[in-house]
């Protein structure tokens, strides 16, 4: 194999490298602003329970109820709470 088949054979596989990383970029951000998201659902949850000393509210924290609050923000942590006042 000579010096040229093998510039050809690099070159093909980086375009292939970033043809795969284009493909999979806008997943990727979805997946990864889910996951922050996610993250920061369940520091809110943790803070609203911190605070149960003086409220005497708390809610489960948990992977469902951080991801409610992480999609839906402060609206979905709204959401939880009156749904334990109704249900519970």
């Amino acid at each position: 194999m000579g010096l040229t088949e093998k510039i050809a054979l690099g070159m093909l596989c980086a375009f292939v490298v970033l043809g795969v990383i284009q493909l999979f970029s806008a997943p990727l951000k979805l997946a990864l602003k889910v996951l922050l998201n996610t993250l920061l659902g369940f520091a809110a949850l943790f803070l609203l329970n911190l605070a149960s000393g003086l409220t005497g509210f708390t809610l489960g924290l948990n992977l469902f109820n951080a991801l409610i609050v992480g999609i839906l923000g402060v609206p979905g942590l709204v959401l939880l709470a009156l749904l334990k006042l109704v249900f519970i």
